[in-house]
């Protein structure tokens, strides 16, 4: 097994999902809420970082973790939402991609975004595997969030460079809106038929 250390912001439903999942699949994680230095403390501890907080948060998250956040994987679970819960940014960007351009000497990675925290800890729904998709431009920083994906029990899926996002972030939206607007609940997600 490997030693990546995953620091995961956020010790709300997803990033507490997230965390039970990469614990039980034997990875070493560890999980903060909103303290400014434990916050800290985890950034520089880990090797990948997963932002499980609300898109309005990000800038906080930067400005806290400053360098910390250099040279590592940073997992962008956001979806940017706009108050009436419908997207905030368009298919000229993307949450992910403006995070990236906080954090330029890190290396961004859109994923997990599609899916309710209720299915993040074991990736499925029911007896059905449930898709993540992931997206982003380092190939090894993306190499690895796919193997924490699979590990979680995803069926774990390159969705190519981080533009992507601007498919990814509206693909979340609608899961939202299906779920909730749509009254279909959280026992749903997205699954991508390939052989």
């Amino acid at each position: 097994m490997t030693t990546t250390k995953i620091g995961i912001i956020g010790d709300g439903r997803v990033g507490r999902a997230l965390a039970r999942g990469l614990k039980r699949a034997g990875r070493e994680a560890r999980i903060v809420g909103s303290d400014k230095p434990a916050i800290r403390d985890t950034a520089a501890w880990a090797t990948v970082i997963i932002t499980a907080i609300p898109f309005a948060a990000l800038g906080d998250l930067v400005h806290t973790a400053n360098d910390a956040l250099d040279g590592k994987a940073v997992v962008d679970v956001t979806n940017a939402l706009g108050v009436d819960g419908s997207l905030a940014l368009g298919f000229t960007t993307s949450g992910a991609e403006e995070l990236q351009k906080m954090l330029p000497r890190a290396h961004v990675v859109k994923a997990f975004n599609t899916v309710f925290a209720r299915h993040m800890d074991t990736g499925r729904l029911g007896d059905q595997q449930l898709t993540a998709f992931v997206a982003g431009d380092d190939p090894a920083a993306k190499a690895v969030v796919l193997a924490l994906a699979a590990d979680i029990g995803f069926d774990a899926v390159d969705a190519g460079p981080l533009k992507n996002a601007r498919m990814l972030e509206p693909l979340g939206v609608l899961n939202i809106q299906l779920g909730h607007a749509q009254k279909m609940g959280a026992t749903i997600g997205f699954e991508l038929l390939h052989s």
